[in-house]
């Protein structure tokens, strides 16, 4: 396994207001009701999707620590063939892969039935958590993919 040193620090740490104001959106987010081990398939699953290890990894980490298993988080990459997802899980892993694919189609992000079957299993303020989690995955994805963040760093 090579491992190598990110090009640069995470620039949410080198502008230390930035860093600010992720932490409130993260606080804002976990307030809005959505059990954690979901929140944590999320980010895992826009992780994969965006190929970002630095965040896979922290991903599977943080999921493990809120309760999830191994079977299921090895078949996060195909929840669709996988029988251990609920439809509420299933709901939040597909509106996942659609707002994080949007550059893969053209006119609507994420289409009706996506949306329509998230919300039948999420309130407003869920589905805004859900939301959130993903745009910061996907934020954070970018980044690290930007400097080259390793797997297992660290930010200092």
């Amino acid at each position: 396994m090579t491992t190598h040193a990110a090009r640069m620090k995470n620039p949410a740490m080198v502008l230390p207001d930035a860093m600010k104001g992720i932490q409130t959106i993260y606080k804002a987010m976990y307030q809005g009701g959505v059990p954690h081990q979901i929140m944590e398939l999320v980010h895992l699953r826009a992780s994969q999707i965006n190929g970002c290890s630095a965040c896979v990894f922290a991903g599977v980490t943080s999921a493990k620590k809120a309760g999830e298993t191994d079977e299921r988080l090895h078949a996060v990459a195909a929840w669709r063939e996988a029988p251990f997802f609920s439809a509420e899980e299933r709901a939040a892993l597909e509106l996942t892969e659609e707002a994080t694919r949007i550059a893969d189609r053209s006119g609507q992000a994420v289409p009706d039935a996506v949306w329509d079957a998230a919300a039948d299993h999420f309130t407003e303020e869920q589905l805004s958590a859900i939301i959130l989690m993903i745009g910061l995955t996907n934020f954070f994805n970018r980044i690290n993919a930007t400097i080259q963040e390793p797997a297992g760093a660290t930010w200092s």
